[in-house]
This record gives C-alpha cells, sequence and structure tokens, in this order.
C-alpha cells in the first residue's frame, strides 16, 4: 500500500486533532472536572474561613476550566476541516488500495472499522456544532443536552479505536507489513 501526499497530510493532521480533543475530554473529566475542583475549592476557602456555597463554587471551577474548553472549540473546527478534506480525499485521492474482493477477512473488518470511525467523526462534528450553535439554530437546551449525550456516548468509540489502532499498526509493522509507518510517514516502504 502506498498513500499519496494529500492522504498522509490528513491522517497527521486528523491524528492531532483527535488527540488534541481526546485530552481535552480527559481533563474535562478529571483533573479539570468542575464537579471535583469545586469541592476542592469549598473545602480550601472554608480551611481559611470562607464560605461560598456550592453554585459559587462550581461557577469558579468552570472558569478554571474555560480557557482549556475553548481549545475543544477550536480543534472542533479543525476537525470540521480535516472531515470535509478526508471526503474530498474519499473521491479523488491517488492512493493505492488494494480492492475490497482482495482483502482477507482481518483486512476488511479493520477497513469496516475505519468507516465507522469516519461516520462518528462526521457525527461528532456536527453534533458539536449544534450543541455549541443550538440557541442560533433555535434548538433548545434540552434537545442540545440530548445530542450532547449521544455525542459523549460515541466518544468512546474513538477512545477506544485510537489505541488499537496505535497497537495495531505496531502488530502489524512487526509481522507481515513491514514498512507500513515508513509508508505513512515518507510515502515509500522502506
Amino acid at each position: 500500500m502506498q498513500y499519496s501526499f494529500a492522504f498522509r497530510v490528513w491522517h497527521w493532521l486528523n491524528a492531532l486533532v483527535v488527540l488534541g480533543l481526546l485530552g481535552t475530554v480527559f481533563l474535562r473529566k478529571t483533573f479539570l472536572s468542575w464537579r471535583a475542583n469545586s469541592e476542592i475549592i469549598i473545602n480550601q476557602l472554608a480551611s481559611i474561613d470562607i464560605t461560598i456555597s456550592a453554585g459559587q463554587a462550581k461557577v469558579i471551577a468552570k472558569a478554571i476550566r474555560a480557557g482549556m474548553w475553548e481549545w475543544h472549540i477550536i480543534l472542533g473546527y479543525a476537525l470540521a476541516f480535516a472531515m470535509i478534506y478526508r471526503i474530498v480525499l474519499f473521491f479523488r485521492d491517488s492512493s493505492q488500495k488494494q480492492s475490497w474482493s482482495e482483502l482477507d477477512l482481518h483486512k476488511k473488518v479493520v477497513k469496516i472499522s475505519y468507516y465507522i470511525l469516519y461516520a462518528i467523526l462526521l457525527f461528532m462534528t456536527v453534533s458539536g456544532f449544534v450543541i455549541y450553535f443550538h440557541d442560533a439554530l433555535g434548538i433548545s437546551s434540552e434537545k442540545a443536552h440530548d445530542i450532547k449525550e449521544v455525542h459523549e456516548l460515541l466518544y468512546n468509540y474513538i477512545l477506544i479505536f485510537v489505541p488499537l489502532h496505535i497497537a495495531g499498526v505496531f502488530i502489524a509493522e512487526n509481522r507481515d507489513e513491514k514498512g507500513i509507518v515508513s509508508t505513512m510517514i515518507n510515502g515509500k516502504e522502506c
């Protein structure tokens, strides 16, 4: 398999964007969780005899992570660009690919997993914009919340796909597809 320069640019751009988005979600769910941080704020302020309500602590905790969450939105725009770029590549890419009939069962399953990933990334892009612009689109906060629930649920596929993809590439490189990493970096098999 030989990948075109355009496909390789898309692959690495998409990898950076997806890893960045995963990183912002990781931070939001762990170190920058407003629930955990609002408790810390309440407890630390109480230790110096300052009392604030849970609501006030929540506002402060959300303000602490606001800058990081802006990166999630910026990376969402980058993902939108990457998805449009990938759709164009689907129709115009010059990479040499095996036809479906040439693929063994394992490679067919892998290829299907990529198509599922692309569909989920497309959904994540559209749903992210719908969530962010729900007021301008005339969508209620309740409906935006429902969309957000699906958005967050599908995030789990990406969370599973990324390490499996990296492990799969590592295994393929060391077994039967020598040069797969080189091909994605410089376009040439080693």
